[in-house]
């Protein structure tokens, strides 16, 4: 019998999560049942979210439980369907479906069938083509954010796998962006590359109130936040009126075990007349097919560019997660459990 190796959840983590939390163990590798699919998979995404999903509160998913194999969006080749719409060879990833292993076993009806295409790698549906990095920032910033032409867009986490792509989509739209980002190495990569107009190195700034109301003189009217915390309360102190306020994610907070206070500034929300409005990807998914058109055209015009960070071997998926808390990282984080990388 073929043994799946996965990484489960041995313990609720008190931080970021290493190896005590997360273990690595062998099982029996799982058959599906009458409309499931069976996918080996290639890459796994590496998402904040998680953290989340590894903590015992409410949220918009239920917690991953102790024992349970961490959950997780897989980019995978199908090896046996009892799924009428899935043969053995074809490509499907599994939103938030899946799990950190080589082997995963979904429902049929929660995967979405992948065409290899002559244009992208197999694994631009894990990056750029994903909810998790490309869809976020879409529907974020044009949704939500509203941006128009000349106002000033300031994104939390810039080089991140969201943030640099949120940044890039006000650039279309025609706005002035700014990125917080925590090296001067990111923010030349964020200005050099991606064309953003400025950024912040918030671990340089003493005042990151102030250094934030230098760069954006006339106030931020988009504020799209990854991070939450004093970084979140800093910029409602520089918002312009009617701004909009983009919660994405929260990453400073995932890691406290204790209750999070609220931002001490939020009364800056009613005196600038701003909103502040949550971010689910899944709220538009009957738009995702036009949304994936869009950000074709702008690869392929060269508008829009993105960073991968990839690490090989299910064994450094843990170490290479806890990157994500760090800053270590920059671009979509992906774990490649294949030995072609051709995908």
């Amino acid at each position: 019998m073929t043994t799946n190796r996965e990484l489960y959840l041995h313990q609720r983590p008190q931080g970021i999560p290493t190896g005590e939390d997360i273990r690595l163990r062998e099982v029996p590798a799982p058959r599906p049942d009458d409309g499931e699919v069976l996918l080996r998979n290639l890459y796994l995404s590496l998402d904040p979210a998680q953290r989340d999903w590894m903590s015992d509160k409410v949220s918009y998913m239920p917690p991953i439980a102790i024992g349970e194999a961490i959950r997780s969006t897989t980019l995978g080749e199908v090896v046996s369907s009892r799924h009428p719409d899935y043969q053995p060879g074809d490509f499907a990833l599994g939103l938030a479906a899946n799990t950190w292993a080589d082997y995963s076993c979904t429902a049929g009806d929660l995967l979405t069938k992948v065409d290899q295409e002559k244009a992208f790698p197999l694994h631009y549906h894990l990056s750029i083509f994903s909810g998790a990095m490309g869809l976020t920032p879409y529907f974020g910033m044009l949704e939500l954010g509203q941006p128009k032409p000349g106002e000033t867009a300031l994104i939390s986490a810039a080089a991140g796998a969201v943030g640099s792509i949120a940044g890039q989509i006000a650039k279309i739209q025609g706005c002035r962006v700014i990125g917080l980002t925590g090296s001067d190495e990111k923010g030349r990569w964020l200005t050099d590359e991606l064309g953003f107009d400025g950024y912040i190195n918030y671990r340089a700034e003493a005042d990151l109130d102030s250094a934030i109301a230098t760069i954006c003189p006339e106030g931020v009217d988009i504020f799209f936040d990854n991070v939450g915390g004093e970084i979140l309360d800093a910029a409602l102190m520089n918002l312009a009126k009617y701004a909009r306020v983009v919660f994405c994610g929260a990453i400073s907070s995932y890691n406290t075990s204790g209750p999070v206070p609220g931002p001490f500034n939020y009364w800056q929300v009613l005196a600038r007349s701003a909103t502040v409005r949550g971010l689910l990807t899944t709220n538009y998914v009957d738009r995702f097919p036009a949304a994936l058109e869009d950000l074709r055209r702008w690869l392929d015009e060269g508008r829009l560019k993105f960073a991968e960070d990839v690490v090989v071997g299910l064994e450094s998926t843990v170490d290479a997660y806890r990157r994500l808390f760090t800053g270590a990282n920059r671009g979509k984080l992906l774990v490649r459990l294949t030995d072609n990388d051709s995908y």
